[in-house]
């Protein structure tokens, strides 16, 4: 599962800088200021997490007993920057504002991811 992690969040990391790029190059002539700076919160938020995965990915080699909310936090980092993230992009690529609704179901999902690896990092802590 840290191989997994690892990976998702090296390849995910890669697409948010590319994404990044595409916004600077590409979109900054053909879309609103309003609608770059949502897109850029995406790129933010999607780059944060993908070195949230690679970041569990260590913690979990590190630890060598994988402890199950770490599993859990690596699905939720996933969903959020697909869900968060995604609609982002969606919002800001296509101007349908009403996208901003799922929104928060991603931004959730992050919290909850973190949640998870402080619970994980809490309980090994406590059982040393």
């Amino acid at each position: 599962m840290s191989r997994l992690a690892i990976l998702l969040g090296s390849g995910n990391a890669a697409l948010a800088i590319i994404l990044g790029a595409f916004a600077a190059h590409a979109l900054e002539n053909s879309l609103s200021e309003r609608m770059i700076s949502i897109f850029n919160t995406a790129v933010d938020y999607h780059l944060y997490h993908a070195l949230g995965l690679v970041v569990v990915g260590i913690i979990i080699k590190q630890q060598h007993l994988p402890h199950k909310a770490l599993h859990l936090a690596i699905y939720l980092m996933l969903i959020g920057i697909i869900i968060f993230c995604g609609s982002l992009y969606a919002l800001a690529l296509s101007g349908v504002t009403k996208l901003g609704m799922i929104t928060p179901i991603g931004g959730i999902s992050f919290i909850a991811a973190w949640i998870s690896v402080l619970i994980s990092i809490a309980a090994r802590n406590a059982k040393q």
